[in-house]
């Protein structure tokens, strides 16, 4: 991708920051604790990471996400939009990565355990599905139900015994961990927390749950200034 005339990072800074004082009712949830840091601290993408659309999409967009939290619900459906929209011709990749914030839901961390177990059963559609149903089955404020999971895994191809196995074995706790200390060292500040990645430019992260249009905005201003 060229360099734009006007830098890109400028350019979807001053878009996510109208959308996100527009939209200001999606206000995300935040954590304990914050600190500012620079997104240059998160990880590269990799083949360990849940992602739909192709890996060398014009535009990345790394979410980071608390499964209970009603903010992340109304995104993950406008992500879906763009992904529909963007994610066959290449331009846009939607990455999920977890960012739990147990001190308001005690259960996330145990949840984004489940989906990633569910990943190593099922694969990535799996995972994608999982998710799809822990929102649908609990939406809005409501919470997930953790004694659902084997029930849910089900509905995904997952046999619920081996998912139950796998939660109680604890091998995802300090995955889900990890990734919720490289989101507060990002500079996370509630979620869903996400980060814009194009070629060529410096990474630009936001922390609201931004309805589609206004994603779709943003997508276009960068892909329209390629």
């Amino acid at each position: 991708m060229a360099k734009f005339a006007i830098p890109g990072a400028i350019v979807v800074a001053g878009l996510l920051i109208a959308g996100a004082v527009f939209f200001n009712e999606q206000a995300p949830q935040n954590p304990n604790n914050q600190q500012e840091a620079d997104v240059s601290v998160v990880l590269p993408i990799t083949e360990d990471d849940h992602i739909l659309g192709s890996p060398n999409a014009k535009i990345t967009i790394i979410e980071y996400s608390d499964i209970d939290c009603p903010f992340c619900k109304n995104f993950h459906e406008t992500m879906k939009q763009i992904i529909d929209e963007y994610g066959p011709s290449g331009d846009v990749a939607w990455v999920y990565r977890h960012f739990p914030l147990s001190s308001i839901h005690p259960n996330a961390a145990k949840h984004a355990e489940a989906a990633e177990c569910v990943a190593e059963l099922g694969g990535n559609d799996s995972f994608w599905s999982f998710l799809d149903v822990l929102f649908e089955n609990a939406p809005g404020n409501q919470q997930t139900d953790p004694s659902k999971y084997g029930e849910y895994a089900e509905q995904v191809g997952v046999s619920k015994e081996a998912l139950d196995a796998c939660v109680a074995s604890g091998k995802y706790t300090e995955k889900v961990q990890n990734s919720f200390n490289t989101a507060v060292e990002a500079g996370g500040t509630g979620t869903p927390f996400n980060i814009v990645i194009m070629e060529g430019e410096e990474p630009v992260s936001f922390s609201s749950a931004l309805p589609y249009e206004q994603m779709k905005g943003v997508i276009d201003q960068i892909l329209s200034s390629s």
